[in-house]
């Protein structure tokens, strides 16, 4: 497997559990990782400019205020952020489509298969389009 130690993933979501479960599998890998837990919309906005520019981003469909389409609109229109890789990490894996179809560049449904996430996270910095669900 490739070293991912150089490689800077950013985590939004709102529950922690989830937050936990992609942060064990992203450190088992060596690679940083900044979270930001949402409360409401505005957080997410307010947070990503204290996080340095990730490599991907881990992006929940579902949360409090701004819903993860939201947060993907936002992000396409920044300029450091904008072709950021954003996967769209959810348990509705029913969003598959309407994410493919909002510009997103994957989507891993949870749970996450543990055994493919390194692999998984390969493909997706290389620039292709990894769509799972469990």
């Amino acid at each position: 497997m490739v070293s991912l130690e150089d490689v800077h993933a950013l985590i939004i979501e709102d529950d922690q559990t989830s937050i936990d479960v992609l942060k064990n599998l992203l450190e088992q890998l060596a690679v940083n990782t900044s979270i930001i837990r949402v409360a409401t919309g505005r957080d997410v906005w307010d947070s990503l400019r204290t996080v340095a520019v990730p490599d991907v981003i881990f992006l929940d469909l579902e949360m409090p205020g701004m819903n993860g389409y939201e947060v993907l609109d936002l992000l396409r229109e920044d300029e450091e952020l904008g072709t950021v890789p954003v996967v769209a990490y959810t348990t509705h894996i029913s969003h598959m489509n309407s994410a493919r179809n909002a510009g997103f560049n994957s989507f891993l449904g949870k749970p996450v298969d543990r055994y493919e996430f390194g692999d998984n996270l390969v493909r997706i910095l290389s620039g292709e389009s990894v769509w799972e669900a469990p």
